[in-house]
């Protein structure tokens, strides 16, 4: 993967509210460390960031150039969004060099198609892998061409990249491949779930009705007292 060039400038500001200015100014609050170094606290500029993420993925290289002459090589090592807004609210890089291997946990993608009438239960979406930090891959496949029923990938079968090696235990599950059910097994279950669905609604109604009956009598206490007061 190929390293990206961004600015970043010294931050100051602090805790919740330096962050949220930090935010508005169009910038992520990041905090770079590792190599035994001292954390320091920078703003990268959120549009930048988030193009090279969404390219490159959450291992992305980063060559970072502070305004204060500071220039590095960092892997994010946590990222925090916004749910709501899908934008980075703060980031954690690590310090890399050049040649340094470290262990990441890489995105798994399944290629090919499994045989009709099946199913297929993703295990894990990542796989923890150990590789040049300048070459780490944005993702790792699995094939599971004409897999039947009862087949399981573990992740022994990921094909892995020259120079990467696999940090995860080779029998974790990364899919398997289950039989779809049948119409009539769908049919079977279709009571039971309709009748899930009304034991939760009758469920939301008894407590949207206790709920209404606590607020009337604190109602009803609270108005002699205000009375008596006045």
């Amino acid at each position: 993967m190929s390293e990206v060039k961004i600015s970043a400038e010294p931050r100051t500001e602090f805790g919740k509210g330096g962050a949220r200015r930090t935010r508005r100014a169009g910038k992520v609050p990041a905090v770079l460390y590792g190599h035994g170094e001292k954390p320091k606290h920078i703003a990268l500029p959120a549009r930048e960031f988030a193009a090279a993420i969404r390219k490159g993925g959450a291992n992305q290289l980063f060559a970072i150039e502070v305004s204060d002459g500071t220039q590095v090589l960092a892997l994010p090592k946590a990222i925090q969004r916004d749910p709501i807004k899908d934008t980075f609210e703060h980031v954690d890089l690590l310090l890399v060099r050049r040649g340094e291997k470290v262990t990441v946990e890489v995105p798994v993608e399944l290629t090919g198609e499994p045989v009709r009438d099946t199913l297929i239960v993703h295990d894990h979406d990542t796989l923890s892998v150990t590789a040049d930090a300048a070459r780490v891959p944005d993702h790792l496949e699995a094939s599971i061409e004409g897999a039947v029923p009862g087949v399981q990938v573990t992740a022994a079968d990921v094909k892995l990249p020259s120079g990467v090696e696999l940090a995860a235990d080779p029998e974790l599950p990364v899919a398997t491949v289950t039989a779809a059910p049948t119409a009539e097994q769908l049919e079977a279950t279709l009571p039971e779930v309709e009748e899930a669905a009304e034991e939760a609604e009758a469920e939301v109604g008894e407590e949207t009705t206790a709920e209404g009956a606590e607020a009337v009598a604190a109602e009803g206490e609270g108005t002699p007292t205000e009375s008596t007061q006045a």
